[in-house]
């Protein structure tokens, strides 16, 4: 897992941590301290740590203008033992979300499994992007299944074209673009 890199083409236009909207903004990152770690396997340093012990992520883009970011996620997500979503929706969706970011793209094709609690924290992130979206990409079916059965897709919107999607062929604007045209179909 250590050589699984969050997706760098795109750092020569956005970096998290120089972005001072950004809650990793003036994170200084090490490429030869591998500290952080899902499960007993280190992870590459790159992966931002947000207070969950097996959920990392990496914010690839943010837009405030076009009020979008794209999140790629790491590891297990764990609402039962650690409450992950309560830590991404406190330290990142919040400080995004003051930020003017009211339309999330989540990239979980490197969530190894998913367990659920209540899903309180999920209503209050739809009720706070009201005029937004959350958009789940290239999850994996059993997470998805899982999702289905805390009834987390009422607040996350995948399936279709959003569970196979080739989002790095795109540059970020192309990928808003795509993805903004499957939700508005889905929401119009």
């Amino acid at each position: 897992m250590q050589e699984l890199e969050p997706f760098y083409r795109w750092r020569d236009i956005y970096q998290s941590e120089n972005d001072p909207s950004s809650p990793f903004y003036e994170r200084e990152y090490s490429e030869f301290e591998f500290t952080n770690q899902v499960y007993n396997y280190v992870i590459h340093p790159q992966w931002d740590h947000f207070g969950s012990p097996t959920l990392y992520l990496k914010i690839l883009f943010a837009d405030y203008q076009e009020g979008f970011a794209v999140i790629e996620l790491l590891g297990e997500w764990n609402d039962a033992i650690h409450n992950d979503v309560m830590f991404l929706k406190r330290e990142v969706v919040d400080p995004l979300v003051d930020s003017g970011i009211l339309k999330f793209i989540l990239i979980g094709e490197n969530i190894l499994n998913f367990h659920s609690s209540d899903d309180s924290y999920y209503e209050e992130w739809f009720q706070d992007v009201e005029d937004g979206w959350i958009a789940a990409i290239n999850f994996q079916e059993h997470i998805l299944s899982e999702f289905r059965s805390a009834n987390i897709d009422y607040y996350l919107n995948f399936g279709g074209e959003l569970d196979t999607f080739n989002w790095r062929k795109f540059n970020p604007m192309q990928l808003y673009s795509e993805v903004q045209k499957v939700m508005t179909h889905r929401l119009g």
